[in-house]
């Protein structure tokens, strides 16, 4: 079944900020135990960085796994799962939550969609630029694919502007407003899982995609 869009999800998580109080953000590092590392060590096996157990104990096993995710996506490499490394996976453990937190999670999700737009479709249309980030949202929404913006991003293989460090430019603001428009609701895909550019893809298996529209120089599919 298709997961529920995760701007709704999003909606629901900024209204709950404003009825509880404020929080304090979680760290996480060596020798702790409980929940909050058990979350962690599974958001590491569904990436593919975390090859032991998800038993809730902050260990050898998950130190490697948090200091290679770190080092594949260009943080810093510490091996503590604080704000940044807990953002990059979509993760938000915090006791409590607050408005300005949720506004902060908020940001951090436009940003790192528009760095996407920007690094995948700069010098696309503009109607290009806000398919891209509605491709990313489509798989959000998706149940083949990681419920965050962050999980979608930097999973494994999915983008090369990732392998490449190009995910790590500022974005312009034409990205920027390109990331707002899909996120308030815009796809000019059409619910698009999918997208490539035909004259420098080399892969087989995106050509059995069904095309549904083209836009620029890549086109997208499902």
């Amino acid at each position: 079944m298709k997961r529920i869009r995760w701007q709704r999800l999003l909606c629901l998580a900024l209204a709950l900020c404003c009825l509880t109080g404020s929080s304090q953000a979680v760290t996480l590092y060596w020798g702790l135990q409980g929940e909050n590392v058990r979350q962690l060590q599974l958001k590491l096996q569904q990436y593919g960085y975390l090859k032991g157990a998800a038993d809730g104990v902050f260990g050898q096993e998950t130190y490697d796994a948090v200091v290679y995710f770190q080092r594949k996506n260009g943080l810093t490499v510490d091996g503590v799962a604080g704000e940044a490394t807990l953002a990059a996976l979509g993760l938000n453990l915090s006791s409590g939550s607050s408005s300005s937190a949720g506004s902060s999670s908020y940001t951090s999700n436009l940003n790192l969609l528009a760095r996407l737009v920007y690094a995948e479709a700069r010098g696309e249309p503009y109607i290009g630029q806000v398919a891209v980030a509605a491709v990313v949202l489509n798989r959000v929404a998706s149940s083949s694919f990681p419920n965050t913006i962050s999980g979608v991003i930097y999973q494994s293989g999915a983008f090369d502007v990732v392998s490449d460090g190009q995910i790590h430019l500022s974005p312009d603001a034409t990205a920027l407003r390109a990331a707002q428009d899909a996120l308030n609701g815009w796809d000019p895909t059409g619910g698009c899982l999918y997208y490539y550019n035909p004259a420098k893809t080399t892969s087989s298996w995106i050509w059995s995609r069904t095309v549904l529209t083209v836009i620029g120089k890549h086109n997208f599919a499902i």
